[in-house]
């Protein structure tokens, strides 16, 4: 398979700093190396976007800090994966925070539509990102983003690239939930997206979960997947930006991604939220490289 690397060191969606340099760690943990290993031929973009770093730039709307460069640079990422995609390729985009998903999102949809097909999104993650403009409680737009990707919020968001919803809500599967704020909680339950919280997989065991998401992914026919590497436990993932005790272990994320390749569907990914500054000796990218790996296609034996 062809995968392209896309670099994304945004961190404007963010209130801590940091994430900006979390694709250069996870290449310097072996990245390339690793996927090459296992028959992929890799295509790394390291100059999607250029911007003025943060500090020096003026937040804006305080319900949807910096929203003009993300949406500048989530176009830039957009029309990239539309391009990969169109071609058969895969992306692999790597953050930054999580508001590269409206890029990620919006270039796989516009690639979906012209073939006709339903888009399903895994998504791996401590919270919800699914507040608007009026439940956010930061106003950071890494919190707004699969909302709007899903349809709801500022226009500026849900009509990146092009106007429309990217995603439908019914498509969208939650893992590893386990920090709601109240807004965005009645949000996903009005728009009738499946939530795994950390409780389910408590009261359940992981592999019926598991199992239960590949069992969702029946009805669509491709799938997104986007990791948050804070929906880990800070024990195996320290180097992100909003650590929460109570999380995934590293081999149950392992165990998530190798199942979820083996459904045949997914064809676009990321891993964001690698934070470098808050690591501890690049362990955090270092699993993000292992995580990919298990995506595309690693086996134990």
């Amino acid at each position: 398979m062809n995968v392209h690397i896309l670099e994304m060191p945004l961190d404007f969606g963010a209130s801590r700093h940091g994430s900006d340099m979390g694709p250069s760690a996870i290449r310097l943990a072996g990245l390339k190396e690793k996927l090459e290993s296992l028959g992929h031929a890799t295509y790394v973009h390291t100059d999607i976007i250029k911007f003025t770093a943060q500090e020096y730039e003026k937040p804006g709307n305080p319900k949807a800090k910096y929203l003009k460069p993300i949406v500048k640079a989530c176009n830039r990422l957009a029309s990239e994966v539309e391009i990969i995609t169109s071609e058969g390729d895969f992306p692999l985009v790597l953050g930054g925070d999580h508001s590269v998903v409206l890029g990620s999102l919006a270039g796989l949809s516009a690639t979906a539509k012209k073939q006709g097909k339903k888009i399903g999104v895994l998504y791996v993650d401590a919270h919800g990102d699914f507040n608007t403009a009026e439940t956010s409680p930061t106003g950071n737009i890494h919190g707004e983003c699969l909302a709007a990707s899903a349809g709801l919020g500022l226009s500026e968001l849900t009509n990146l690239y092009f106007e429309g919803q990217k995603v439908e809500p019914e498509n969208i599967c939650f893992v590893g939930s386990r920090d709601l704020d109240p807004g965005e909680k009645l949000l996903m339950k009005q728009a009738g997206v499946t939530v795994f919280t950390m409780s389910d997989i408590d009261r359940q065991g992981f592999a019926q979960v598991v199992g239960k998401v590949v069992d969702f992914f029946k009805k669509v026919d491709i799938i997104h997947v986007s990791f948050d590497m804070d929906v880990l436990d800070p024990m195996f993932a320290p180097g992100t930006g909003i650590p929460l005790p109570g999380g995934l272990t590293n081999r149950e994320a392992l165990l998530l991604m190798e199942e979820i390749a083996g459904t045949g569907k997914v064809c676009s990914a990321e891993i964001v939220e690698v934070n470098p500054i808050l690591d501890l000796r690049n362990q955090t990218a270092i699993l993000a490289v292992s995580l990919a790996a298990r995506l595309l296609g690693e086996k134990l034996y």
